[in-house]
């Protein structure tokens, strides 16, 4: 039972804060309240916390230090106060933060965009597939041909390898996008795609209580997809998943515990994780709303190909 004791102080000191232990704000009176965060929430839009997380990084000014960010050998947990954005190379107006890379052993890129007025994307690398997610704001997606995608919060696309695109903002927006080498299967192609979450069904889940949507098709001719998955307070992944598979996940909506490996983490909206093949994961949402998170997993393809 001793490892399950190595939780750091940092850990211990950041679940106290997410988990409103020491959320308290000090009144003209002089005394501490608890914030009242459900009226919040309510009126404000979907995956708000994304860009405003409870444990955002004004909220740690006064920790000189600290972050609850963690890199190791085979998962990594990066926190809001540790995004480092700058200009994304060839996008017009866009900042950025790459928040997963090939450079921690992954085999895909995963970063936020934030498109400011009159902003407008570049391609990909040649070869390169992405998948693109509205977080917040609009942003309007055109091909070659002239055909146009007003793209809302919770919508999605997934442009192939060498596909010629544009995305444009007129005001400000904020994406989560992968991309990756496209792994070349004979005979299949893949194929532009357009949704919103709300538009995908739900799938059963056998011996999971957790509810699952998945934006992309499950076909040959897509070597990943994209899974939303939600969590009502209290549940939990039954299996203790271990498995070839790597993962980069946003946490859209909620709080709770990742296991990664021998490690317990606080996780809340905004955080993401990159998970390698075969370390040891687990979740369970905790608070007194919904969890959601979005999770790239690579698929249909022989792992002795990869």
């Amino acid at each position: 039972m001793r490892e399950y004791t190595k939780i750091s102080v940092y850990a211990i000191q950041a679940l106290l804060l997410l988990f409103g232990v020491l959320q308290c704000a000090v009144g003209d009176e002089g005394y501490c309240s608890v914030p009242n965060q459900k009226a919040d929430s309510n009126s404000q839009p979907l995956y708000w916390k994304v860009t405003n997380p409870t444990l955002s990084p004004e909220h740690l000014q006064d920790l000189p230090g600290f972050t609850r960010s963690v890199i190791k050998r085979d998962h990594a947990v990066i926190t809001p106060e540790s995004h480092v954005f700058s200009p994304l190379p060839d996008w017009t107006n866009t900042l950025g933060a790459y928040l997963i890379t090939p450079a921690m052993g992954s085999h895909f890129v995963m970063y936020l965009a934030n498109m400011q007025d009159n902003s407008k994307s570049a391609l990909p690398p040649r070869d390169v597939e992405r998948f693109l997610f509205v977080v917040m704001g609009t942003v309007v997606l055109s091909n070659a041909s002239g055909i146009s995608h007003r793209l809302l919060v919770d919508s999605f696309a997934y442009l192939p390898a060498n596909f010629e695109h544009s995305l444009k903002c007129d005001t400000s927006a904020t994406l989560v996008i992968f991309e990756r080498r496209y792994s070349v299967l004979e005979k299949h192609i893949s194929e532009l795609i357009v949704g919103s979450t709300d538009k995908q069904p739900l799938l059963e889940t056998p011996g999971e209580v957790f509810e699952l949507r998945k934006l992309l098709p499950v076909s040959a001719p897509y070597d990943f997809n994209i899974h939303i998955m939600d969590f009502q307070p209290g549940e939990y992944l039954n299996v203790k998943e271990v498995h070839y598979n790597q993962h980069g996940l946003l946490l859209l909506e909620g709080q709770g515990i990742y296991r990664l490996g021998d490690s317990w983490y606080p996780v809340q909206a905004g955080d993401v994780i990159w998970m390698a093949p075969f370390v040891p994961q687990w979740y369970a949402a905790l608070g007194k709303t919904r969890s959601r998170y979005l999770l790239y997993k690579d698929v249909n393809r022989n792992p002795l190909n990869s």
